[in-house]
């Protein structure tokens, strides 16, 4: 690929870019439309400006506090926001040292006549025209350095900062349930009392001192009934004693009586907070089964886009092809900026997937589903558009593969920045005009237009929506790890990567404050997995670099590459052990400070009225409230026991007290 055909990508990118942002500051100004981008706040505007672009907005998301932004957003906004300001600060030294040392240097790497710039082929600007044992080899050595020394000092920095965050925002947040609560599942039958009687007499026993009461789990299905579930939410009367029965083994048998701190009561998820927990790993196996097949038929279509950006090779195998592209803007769009689109396309199918594949998982809460899709969108992300690209790109060209694993690292080191050109097109197309289509919400939009003016409905209201961290943040993370990996093999990416992350700074602050409701929120979950996958992307990074310097017999880079990678493993070792731990459990310290506060306050009596009512299964009591005098009672159709009447006829009781 040219140059010219690189910039017909951006071209088309910045005039999609430039109508979507113009459409969204007017749509926005428009009453009715409030609802679709002002799902927190209102804005008044006058009747002109109301049909004027304007860049009002980009200030406002400017000028917001971090504050503000967790108090909005929770937590795991601000975590967001937080990996958008590292990635900024990082690109920022990778691209300045960057394309101040190897764009030179890869240029003037070989003795060549050059031809006029947008003439030339991008591999020039690439590692790949350096000669074979050049001396400029170290100026991508010291540039590896720096970018790695940076990303580590940053992420330090940023882990500290966000796990005082944490401690804080638990802090400073008010008694939540689920600080008292946990789940219970895998509860053993007994032929002489119901569940519930067992799960009061094993904490009554067990946990003496500081069990406070139950809820049993029914079958949402069956409300006239009620035939108890293996699992209940157990209260305690103390955050410390709920997180220790959270992480005590029960008894001798690890399938019995399995616990764990519960979500938040709107986080969970009710319908799979019955699935037996014997059934999760056969869920398990059965989901990672349905991953491999789907990345397996994804093969195709990422091949398809290859041959795209491979024409002249393909006109080899396939020569009827030379007539239809014969007129170079043809070509150029169709080596520059289709195959970036269709794969984006194509991607736009995984995240519902992954959301699917981790319901059917059995994950108990909503975030846990988001969180779970999150990580099996970014390895799908990251395995498809990076090394299945670079597989494909590589059979194409050469029309060989692998041929072993140790052959692996060269065979990277000489095809990844052959496809950097196509990398940087899949940034423009789907970092640049994705982040267009994110402020415009064509989707909502397109409801509340239907709505209005086809339906002729006046108050039009949809339903808030979360924001879509599985989908968001495994794009943020990809983009990194191309920046990564390809900084020092191909800069010219960076720039048009730098400017992806400061536009996405902007509009997701903006959907933060203005757009998105927060229904739920993990604690800051997703830092952990940023973390993680920078340093993967660290190391991908330098293994390449590995291959590259032994490929261009560049030994002393070669040597001093080695003791990096060494040093990047042991500062993830020394961050898994500082930081981690805060993110998996709460520490003795906190919960015993805000129990004793409570204590000390007279909070707790009322904690403990609260946590009566706060797992009420939604479908039993909308059932109940639709029907009370129903519900009283089981259908006489129905063979019950006493046992099964009384306590039903309780429980019923209790669901229409809430009501």
């Amino acid at each position: 690929m040219d140059i010219v055909a690189l910039f017909t990508s951006v071209e088309i990118n910045i005039v999609v870019c430039a109508v979507l942002f113009s459409l969204y500051s007017i749509l926005r100004k428009q009453p009715s439309n409030v609802n679709v981008y002002f799902g927190r706040r209102l804005e008044s505007h006058g009747l002109l400006e109301r049909f004027i672009p304007s860049s009002g907005w980009i200030l406002k998301a400017w000028e917001t506090s971090d504050k503000e932004i967790l108090d909005t957003g929770s937590l795991d906004a601000l975590v967001f926001v937080r990996i958008l300001v590292f990635s900024i600060k990082v690109f920022s030294i990778a691209t300045v040292i960057c394309n101040v040392l190897l764009i030179p240097a890869n240029y003037y790497g070989k003795k060549r006549v050059h031809r006029i710039i947008p003439l030339e082929s991008l591999d020039v600007f690439t590692i790949e025209n350096v000669k074979t044992g050049s001396i400029l080899l170290w100026a991508h050595c010291f540039a590896l350095y720096t970018i790695t020394v940076a990303a580590c000092t940053l992420l330090y920095f940023e882990h500290k900062s966000i796990t005082n965050l944490k401690g804080l925002h638990i802090n400073g947040s008010p008694p939540r349930p689920s600080d008292f609560t946990i789940l219970v599942r895998s509860i053993p039958r007994s032929a002489d009392e119901s569940y519930s009687d067992t799960v009061n007499k094993f904490f009554s026993y067990y946990h003496a001192s500081t069990y406070l009461s139950h809820q049993m789990i029914f079958k949402s299905e069956n409300v006239q009934k009620l035939k108890e579930l293996p699992a209940a939410f157990v209260f305690f009367k103390s955050r410390y004693a709920a997180l220790m029965a959270s992480h005590t083994l029960q008894t001798s048998n690890p399938m019995l009586w399995v616990t764990e701190l519960a979500p938040e009561p709107r986080d969970v998820h009710w319908s799979n907070i019955g699935i037996k927990y014997r059934q999760i790993w056969i869920r398990r196996m059965g989901t990672f089964a349905g991953s491999t097949a789907f990345m397996i038929v994804f093969l195709f279509p990422v091949t398809f886009v290859q041959g795209l950006t491979q024409l002249d090779k393909l006109h080899k195998l396939f020569p009827f092809l030379t007539g239809i592209l014969k007129k170079k803007y043809v070509i150029q769009l169709v080596t520059g900026y289709l195959p970036s689109v269709i794969l984006y396309i194509f991607m736009r199918a995984v995240p519902p997937m992954m959301i699917l594949l981790s319901t059917v998982e059995g994950s108990i809460s909503r975030s846990g589903r988001k969180k779970n899709a999150c990580m099996k969108v970014l390895f799908f992300t990251v395995w498809n558009v990076f090394f299945v690209n670079v597989f494909a790109g590589s059979v194409i060209s050469h029309l060989s593969v692998f041929s072993s694993i140790k052959d692996m690292a060269g065979q990277l080191a000489k095809a990844v920045p052959s496809q950097a050109t196509f990398f940087t097109t899949y940034i423009l197309s789907s970092g640049w005009a994705s982040l267009g289509f994110e402020l415009v919400q064509i989707f909502p939009l397109l409801e509340n237009l239907f709505q209005r003016f086809l339906l002729r409905v006046k108050d039009v209201t949809l339903v808030g929506i979360s924001f879509p961290y599985h989908t968001e943040v495994p794009r943020v993370l990809l983009f990194g790890f191309l920046g990564f990996t390809c900084s020092i093999l191909a800069p010219l990416m960076l720039p048009f990567l730098l400017i992806y992350f400061f536009l996405a700074y902007l509009v997701y602050r903006n959907q933060i404050l203005n757009v998105y409701i927060t229904k739920y929120d993990s604690g800051g979950q997703y830092w952990p997995i940023a973390h993680s996958t920078t340093v993967f992307s660290l190391l991908v990074a330098q293994l390449i670099a590995l291959g590259v310097f032994g490929r261009k017999h560049s030994i002393v880079a070669f040597g001093f590459t080695i003791p990096l990678i060494i040093i990047t493993l042991l500062f993830h070792q020394y961050c898994k052990h500082r930081f981690l731990p805060v993110f998996k459990s709460y520490s003795t310290q906190i919960l015993v400070d805000l129990d004793r506060k409570d204590q000390d306050s007279g909070k707790m009596e009322e904690i403990y009225e609260q946590l009566r009512s706060a797992y009420i299964q939604p479908t039993l009591v909308s059932q109940a409230a639709s029907s009370p005098s129903e519900q009283a009672a089981p259908s006489s159709s129905e063979s019950t026991s006493p046992q099964d009447d009384k306590h039903s006829s309780e429980i019923s009781k209790d669901v229409i007290s809430v009501v």
